[in-house]
């Protein structure tokens, strides 16, 4: 048995490097002793898996510590962002089972932003440029050459100040004028070539209206909104380990401000970068999900082909699931692409503890029992979770005429194909064991009716009626199902890295990603489930109601299947 000490030292290893930095500053008394994060999505979209990793990490690490998260909107770009996407990050976010200490949005400090831009300009550390913006992209030099000064940089204080309050009107155009801070056109860091603070932008804001036409850019709005707030560990993605330097100059220059420069190194937000997370043949880029979406490609924001949350949830996945598979990937330093297949295994690990289990035929073919009673009715007890007993048991009624899986049946079967076939046995999940007597077929020698015998001896549960056979069949009764449309998902581009791909992210789509069966059949009580109740079709994979479903037509997405079918394919 490990001792205290050796269990103490294990949890250290197994903690991120993130939870380490914090646990170095809780340790040197940094913040005095408090721990604030918080998530700052954008509203201009649906949340992807890969957010689900930062809200995992932020609200992981406020939890863990006695901290609190934030959640805050960073709404600055009101001709992206609207009150649909503010609405569905919530629900999102509470989906995957987090709560949020406050909620904030940038829009909430646009006065003090401005303010502090107008301190920058009387300071003569920001200017208004009249250049287009690719005269300032072209004027900033390379990551190997220097930059060259913009011809509006030494502009008067006094003027600089009445463009700003000019740019902040609607005669003025967008993109006609920009702020930029006063930095080093020579730093080997692209970021701090006199950066744009402010451009212009005429839709009216989704909060504000049409109080503001300047609106503050990203790298200037980001840093101070969390000192404003008093978050101690900002907590992002690798690709802005380079802004991280800005980050910190702004926040220099806020703190002088407020005349707290002499204490730049505490209370102030610590920026940690982690890597982000990519899936095989997914993608992750809004721009990109926002083209599938808009041109109908897939449909809506919520399609289960989409890695989107809302998709997930929609397609079956649990929360449970996803928060598992992220704390199974960790977090790192370096960016990697992971297989979509942990993601799903994760799934049936998750499912396989909570999931009803039900009988579904997919492509069913008629199975005649010659020797059942006519009319006969009898209720078999099925076992709804055998992985938890408290879950219960269902009916589920057995008569003469049913419906099996057409693949469960072979006329000429080899040696070892154990399900039915003519002059061999197999049982009946949760009925009798039966022997097949033969089949009829159409003109064209397609299988319409299969025939069988029971042995009314063989029902399960009753004494000695486990005789072994060695082949178990699922079936449903014709007189006791519903028809039922399921809706099957493939991988929605069929490149494994489409992030990848130089190719036109069109031509890389899957045309075969979704395969919709009409005529399925699902017994009663599954028909009773409703979206959100997760399900496994026995022997067939985990389901789940999609919200179109009602019980005249019944709509059933595939989650995933039992196995992993799509590695064991690409091996062939």
């Amino acid at each position: 048995m490990a001792t205290k000490e050796e269990n103490i030292v294990e949890e250290k290893k197994s903690i991120s490097f993130v939870e380490q930095l914090v646990e170095q500053d809780l340790a040197e008394g940094k913040n005095s002793g408090r721990i604030q994060t918080r998530f700052p999505p954008e509203p201009n979209g649906y949340l992807h898996i890969g957010h689900a990793k930062a809200i995992c990490m932020d609200f992981g690490v406020a939890e863990k510590y006695n901290g609190v998260c934030n959640l805050r909107f960073d709404d600055t770009n009101p001709s992206k962002e609207n009150t649909e996407y503010v609405e569905n990050i919530l629900h999102d976010i509470e989906w995957l089972g987090f709560k949020w200490g406050n909620i904030y949005y940038a829009s909430d400090y646009f006065q003090k932003l401005w303010d502090f831009a107008i301190w920058m300009i009387k300071k003569g550390m920001a200017y208004v440029d009249e250049q287009t913006s690719e005269q300032i992209a072209a004027q900033k030099g390379t990551p190997t050459t220097p930059g060259v000064a913009s011809p509006y940089r030494d502009r008067p204080v006094e003027e600089n100040l009445r463009l700003f309050e000019k740019m902040n009107t609607a005669e003025v155009a967008e993109g006609s004028m920009v702020l930029r801070a006063k930095l080093d056109m020579a730093n080997p860091n692209m970021h701090f070539r006199d950066p744009i603070m402010y451009r212009i932008i005429h839709t009216p804001h989704h909060r504000t209206g049409t109080q503001w036409h300047c609106y503050p850019m990203y790298d200037f709005a980001h840093g101070q909104s969390d000192y404003f707030e008093g978050v101690t560990h900002s907590i992002c993605t690798l690709e802005f380990v380079p802004h991280r330097p800005l980050y910190d100059k702004f926040i220099d220059f806020l703190k002088e401000m407020d005349g707290t420069a002499d204490n730049l190194h505490d209370n102030r937000p610590r920026q940690i970068e982690f890597n982000r997370l990519n899936l095989t043949y997914t993608v992750m880029s809004k721009r990109k999900l926002h083209t599938l979406v808009d041109e109908h490609l897939v449909n809506g924001w919520d399609d289960p082909r989409m890695p989107t949350l809302c998709g997930m949830r929609r397609r079956g996945y649990s929360p449970e699931s996803i928060r598992n598979f992220i704390d199974s990937i960790g977090y790192t330093k370096f960016d990697a692409l992971n297989d979509v297949a942990l993601l799903e295994a994760a799934v049936r690990d998750d499912l396989n503890k909570k999931a009803c289990r039900v009988s579904a035929v997919l492509n069913p073919v008629k199975l005649i029992i010659t020797n059942y009673p006519d009319g006969m009715e009898e209720e078999m007890e099925a076992v709804n979770n055998p992985e938890n007993a408290e879950d219960g048991t269902h009916s589920i009624v057995f008569t003469k005429n049913l419906w099996i899986e057409r693949d469960d049946f072979m006329e000429d079967a080899p040696k070892k194909f154990f399900r039915m076939t003519p002059g061999k046995e197999v049982r009946l999940k949760n009925a009798y064991i039966v022997k097949c007597t033969g089949c009829a077929k159409d003109a064209e020698g397609k299988v319409t009716e299969i025939y069988a015998e029971y042995d009314p001896q063989s029902k399960s549960g009753l004494e000695g009626a486990n005789r072994k056979v060695k082949g178990t069949l699922h079936w449903v009764s014709t007189d006791h199902c519903k028809q039922a449309e399921v809706r099957e998902y493939d991988r929605l581009f069929f490149v494994e890295n489409p992030s990848a791909d130089e190719r036109d992210f069109h031509e890389l789509l899957n045309p075969d990603s979704l395969h919709v069966r009409n005529n399925c059949y699902i017994e009663d009580y599954a028909a009773t489930k409703q979206a959100g109740q997760y399900l496994q079709f026995q022997r067939i994979g985990y389901f789940m109601a999609d919200p179109d479903s009602t019980p005249e037509h019944p709509v059933f997405n595939k989650t995933v299947g039992l196995k992993d079918a799509w590695a064991k394919q690409n091996k062939k």
